[in-house]
């Protein structure tokens, strides 16, 4: 049995990680059928090796020092401070790093600090009831970590956790699949590690590296990018066209270029908050559908094959940067994003399914009705212009969307789909999956805190009265804008 160097990590890949290995790769590969792979390998596998079985020398995790990431709000800098160090010596925690910041919430203490400290777990929950206790610091947050549902299923509770919900290592569809256009192009496929190599090692907070890509990247960017361009005015919905020229303005998008990763993410976090992140591959269902929670798209960097332009039977880049980005700008289609990743955390496989479902027949392969007219708002469609036009030429059948019928319709992966959903809006859409998520099955609620960028579990009265002071405070402001907007009317 094969020794496994970080037992933790190596828990956590035993629970989520699958490989294209042990099962059959449709022609376009689809987050549904992940999350039916991912259910029905975990299910028919339980004896996947364990941390205990590859470790027995490490059977307690509390006795394992690693690093821990804290924010911790207080009125006093100083006070607070000095107990703190007091107390991590006591505790022989290790400071590694250390801010402090003005509060950006709406609360009452005066300072934010950010802690990174080494500690074994036991003395980091001793560490924390001593904070909790001493009356300095009005709110404790462990920034990294885990939540397990009833089911035992890891959650990412902060942004840093996705550096978990990724890098899994797989065989890539051009090296297994005879029928990938760069199976026989041992050139593709070695270009292909490469770029994965990008995403196997970053980490939240890095910057994007650049791909220098090639002068045949660029050429078949620049083929599909034309074609795709002269459908958009008469087939894709306004947002997405108007996200297009935006990004055309500011120099991001080209015919001429392929984007880089990095100066799209900086595009997006100043309009809707999202911000892309380089993946390998196709993760699992699960980590894909939560990093969305976060809102971070996982894109990536690589290109099809140059003898299949038109075709790729995997998300590349020109199928997320151009069907997925363009929309994830606008807030009202970031915010409905969000709500699906965070609907997923948690859920059980069937549910995850279910949501792959929803995901697969809205923001991949979604029609919206605009103007009497229908128009596509499906990344699946706005980057593949044969469905592009299949979608809107009167053949298929048509449904209005309705959450409870799209999340167990039977979808397409090997030809175009014969049947597509039409949305009113975003927000219809927005407000119908967040009613559905009401049915997905959790012990507790969970609330996305943008300032740290993490989740709070809403389980006391404490915290609901805090989030209904913080409410109150946004219902003043708009109060106030309302009232200077109307003066400025007379």
């Amino acid at each position: 049995m094969s020794k496994i160097e970080n037992p933790i990590r190596a828990k956590y890949a035993a629970i989520k990680s699958y490989s294209i290995e042990y099962g059959y790769v449709a022609k376009k590969r689809s987050l549904i059928e992940d999350a039916k792979f991912e259910h029905n390998v975990l299910h028919a596998k339980p004896s996947l090796e364990t941390v205990q079985d590859a470790l027995p020398e490490c059977t307690n995790e509390k006795d394992i020092e690693s690093i821990h990431k804290l924010m911790i709000s207080l009125d006093n800098q100083m006070e607070g401070i000095k107990f703190i160090l007091e107390r991590l010596k006591y505790l022989n925690c290790t400071l590694d790093h250390i801010e402090s910041r003005p509060t950006k919430k709406k609360r009452k203490s005066s300072f934010e600090l950010y802690l990174e400290i080494k500690s074994t777990s036991q003395n980091l929950d001793n560490l924390i009831a001593k904070l909790k206790d001493s009356g300095y610091f009005s709110d404790v947050v462990i920034l990294n970590a885990e939540l397990k549902s009833s089911e035992n299923i890891s959650i990412p509770m902060t942004i840093w956790d996705l550096d978990k919900c990724n890098h899994l290592n797989i065989k890539y569809e051009p090296d297994i699949d005879s029928r990938h256009p760069g199976f026989s192009d041992m050139d593709y496929r070695k270009r292909r590690q490469e770029i994965a190599d990008i995403a196997f090692t970053f980490k939240h907070g890095d910057r994007i590296p650049k791909v220098n890509y090639t002068s045949d990247e660029v050429k078949t960017w620049n083929l599909i990018y034309r074609e795709l361009a002269d459908l958009y005015p008469t087939h894709a919905c306004k947002q997405h066209i108007e996200a297009m020229k935006n990004l055309e303005k500011n120099g991001i998008y080209s015919p001429d270029f392929i984007p880089q990763l990095e100066d799209v993410s900086n595009f997006l976090k100043k309009r809707s908050g999202f911000q892309l992140r380089p993946v390998a591959g196709l993760l699992s269902a699960r980590d894909f559908l939560a990093s969305l929670a976060f809102r971070v798209f996982q894109c990536t960097q690589y290109i099809r094959h140059s003898s299949s332009p038109l075709h790729s039977p995997e998300p590349d880049c020109v199928h997320e940067l151009l069907g997925h980005v363009p929309l994830l700008s606008n807030p009202g289609f970031a915010e409905f994003s969000q709500v699906v990743g965070i609907s997923s955390l948690g859920a059980s496989d069937e549910d995850i399914i279910k949501l792959s479902t929803l995901y697969w027949f809205t923001i991949e392969f979604g029609l919206c009705r605009e103007n009497n007219a229908l128009k596509a708002y499906g990344a699946g469609l706005l980057s593949a212009f044969g469905e592009l036009k299949h979608a809107l030429s009167g053949v298929p059948q048509l449904k209005e969307f309705e959450p409870y019928t799209a999340s167990v319709q039977e979808y397409q992966d090997e030809d175009y789909q014969p049947l597509y959903f039409i949305a009113q809006s975003f927000e219809q859409v927005r407000h119908q999956i967040k009613i559905f998520s009401k049915t997905i099955k959790r012990p507790y609620k969970l609330r996305y805190d943008p300032y740290t960028q993490s989740l709070q579990i809403v389980d006391n009265m404490k915290i609901i009265q805090e989030i209904k002071r913080e409410v109150n405070s946004d219902l003043d402001e708009i109060i106030e804008a309302l009232d200077n907007v109307q003066l400025m009317e007379i």
